[in-house]
């Protein structure tokens, strides 16, 4: 087990977009969020609950032109966030996946605590809008966790007719394989996951 707290808090200030987050990897899944848009908040709650990652959110921003800013930053904010908490990585598994079903959307999401970001998502969302989230934004969102946390991220919906249900299954899967990803791993207890010696 971790002998210290992978906590971090993160603060990003733009002329868009005034953000704080807090999370703690070793957590009981509680959140507290407040970004403005609900559906998104909503998917939040999914990641800190199913990664049992406590994550708190406080964002303000130009909600009044559109949610792209919030959600991005957010991302970011996030990404930054758990890249401080998570240090050097050592005795992690490094590694996680996950399959997620809700109803008829079935997603699979594979991350490597790798250190070079990269994004794949292939989810051929069936509604350009849940609520008020436009689902535009779910890329953006990962895009930003994944350039700012240093990871490979490969999000794939490999089926889904309904939105929310397949936006639904993205964030629970992500949510599911970060915390694999992020489990001390006994028999690796202090080491690097990697042959380099090095993430």
């Amino acid at each position: 087990m971790t002998t210290t707290a992978r906590t971090a808090e993160i603060t990003r200030n733009t002329t868009e977009t005034q953000i704080t987050v807090r999370v703690n990897l070793d957590g009981t899944g509680s959140a507290q969020l407040a970004t403005g848009i609900g559906f998104f908040d909503h998917m939040l709650d999914q990641v800190a609950r199913h990664g049992l990652v406590d994550l708190a959110v406080e964002a303000t921003g130009d909600l009044h032109i559109d949610g792209h800013h919030t959600v991005e930053d957010v991302g970011i904010a996030i990404g930054q966030a758990v890249a401080q908490a998570v240090g050097d990585k050592k005795g992690i598994r490094r590694y996680g996946h996950a399959y997620v079903p809700l109803d008829e959307a079935l997603t699979r999401v594979v991350i490597d605590f790798s250190g070079r970001p990269g994004l794949v998502m292939n989810v051929p969302f069936k509604s350009g809008m849940i609520g008020t989230f436009d689902t535009q934004l779910a890329h953006e969102f990962f895009q930003g966790f994944a350039n700012h946390a240093f990871v490979t991220l490969h999000i794939d919906n490999l089926r889904g007719e309904n939105a929310h249900h397949q936006c639904e299954t993205v964030f629970k899967a992500f949510a599911r394989a970060l915390r694999a990803a992020l489990e001390p791993d006994p028999r690796a207890a202090g080491t690097i996951p990697s042959t380099k010696g090095t993430l």
